[in-house]
């Protein structure tokens, strides 16, 4: 299963499953008082389709990829990749919540409006300065 110690500063676990995992950035911070919760960076760690969220049991061929993907709003997330194992998935994820927290993420292209006072406050929690 996923090591917490394996993902980047300031991620957690918040839900592991045999089919699914959910990662979450600092929930201490995105409380809804200092920084909205519902904008708190989550990658999810899917089978099947890359645009739906773990929702319960789907019939899924055989061959489906395993799906990674970073959201930072309900509708604003990543591009997601593609793996052939949950394993690799899993490698995937702490991968990129390194790569988040190292300010190595472009969070800032993901956005279709600019919102720059919110980029400087994130910019805050992560290493790196865009």
């Amino acid at each position: 299963m996923l090591d917490e110690a394996a993902l980047g500063n300031g991620w957690t676990v918040w839900n592991a499953e045999d089919d699914r995992a959910i990662l979450a950035y600092r929930p201490n911070v995105f409380n809804g008082s200092e920084f909205p919760a519902p904008c708190m960076p989550t990658v999810y760690v899917t089978r099947g389709r890359r645009s739906r969220r773990p929702e319960g049991n789907r019939n899924l061929p055989p061959n489906a990829p395993w799906m990674v993907t970073l959201f930072l709003e309900p509708e604003v997330s990543r591009d997601p990749d593609s793996y052939d194992s949950f394993s690799d998935a899993l490698d995937g994820a702490a991968e990129l919540t390194r790569r988040f927290s190292n300010g190595d993420v472009d969070y800032r292209g993901l956005y279709q409006v600019p919102r720059e006072a919110y980029f400087e406050r994130l910019d805050e929690l992560t290493d790196g300065q865009e």
